[in-house]
């Protein structure tokens, strides 16, 4: 592009990058994208949003856990409920933090259409000129469009369930050491357990919420059976009123699993971990044999 300043990358950007193996297109996309989802955490860090709001979701485990595959989305849930919350008073300050860096974004609020608990909003940046910003090789740029634009959804849940899950704060060191608010593992897993049973993708399969819940369960995380009982009864998957059972939760998943496609689950994850090899082993009766080892968190 022409018209590109050229910038002199900051340090800390270049530090960044340089945890990551910049072979092809897709890995800068991804490279660039979690950049891009850690300097907006900076942001958010500095305008006090994290008194507010903990992080939680596959992102988070990438960036705080050191989850195996890449992420899309910025996904937190606020500490109380608050019906008047929005985005939009940390817009500047995600922008500013970016602008600091030399990304040229825009920070946007989406409005809602229905009465969604959830508030949302994009940062988007030009793809292609934020690829040449980071270097990426001519031979490999040559097929992106001018106008193309990498899009990263932050979202809030401003109605989440009772008080049953415990934050902690975790220390990042670039591109400046700051603290994120987060879910401790145990309520972590139990979010995943619930957007794994739960969520509904307009028929499509969301094999990143399986692979996440392998992850979960190889590491023997214990799940936070009381907090996967909250979620569940805020979104309706559990009327009884009897309390959640580990017998129940199996039950479901056998249910959920039954179900699953295996094809299309492999299909969404695929894109997002270096080794697809591990695939292999994906089948309904390999997750049957996987849910039966998750144990819950004794209080």
């Amino acid at each position: 592009m022409e018209n590109i300043k050229k910038i002199k990358i900051p340090e800390a950007v270049l530090q960044m990058l340089k945890r990551y193996e910049l072979n092809s297109l897709q890995s800068h996309k991804n490279a660039l994208k979690e950049v891009i989802q850690e300097i907006a955490l900076l942001g958010l860090w500095r305008s006090k949003f994290f008194e507010k709001a903990a992080f939680y979701g596959g992102t988070a485990l990438r960036i705080l856990h050191q989850l195996d595959r890449f992420s899309e989305d910025l996904d937190f849930t606020l500490l109380k409920p608050s019906s008047s919350f929005s985005l939009k008073q940390y817009e500047k300050a995600i922008q500013d933090e970016l602008n600091s860096l030399g990304f040229t974004a825009s920070v946007e609020e989406r409005v809602k259409s229905n009465t969604s608990p959830v508030n949302s909003a994009f940062i988007k940046i030009n793809t292609l000129e934020h690829l040449l910003l980071i270097n990426i090789p001519t031979n490999l740029n040559s097929n992106i469009h001018r106008e193309e634009l990498l899009k990263i959804r932050i979202e809030v849940d401003t109605n989440p369930p009772p008080d049953e899950a415990t934050t902690e704060n975790k220390l990042l060191m670039l591109p400046f050491p700051f603290t994120v608010r987060t879910l401790r593992l145990e309520d972590l897993f139990a979010g995943k357990a619930h957007a794994t049973l739960c969520r509904e993708w307009k028929g499509r399969v969301k094999g990143r919420d399986w692979y996440d819940l392998i992850w979960f369960i190889s590491r023997k995380v214990k799940l936070n059976l009381n907090y996967l009982e909250q979620r569940m009864r805020q979104s309706g998957y559990w009327t009884s009123k009897l309390k959640l059972t580990q017998a129940d939760m199996i039950t479901l998943f056998e249910k959920k699993i039954e179900s699953l496609d295996i094809k299309s689950a492999k299909d969404d994850i695929v894109n997002f971990i270096k080794d697809s090899s591990q695939l292999e082993l994906w089948s309904k009766d390999f997750f049957l044999q996987m849910v039966k080892k998750i144990e819950p968190l004794e209080k």
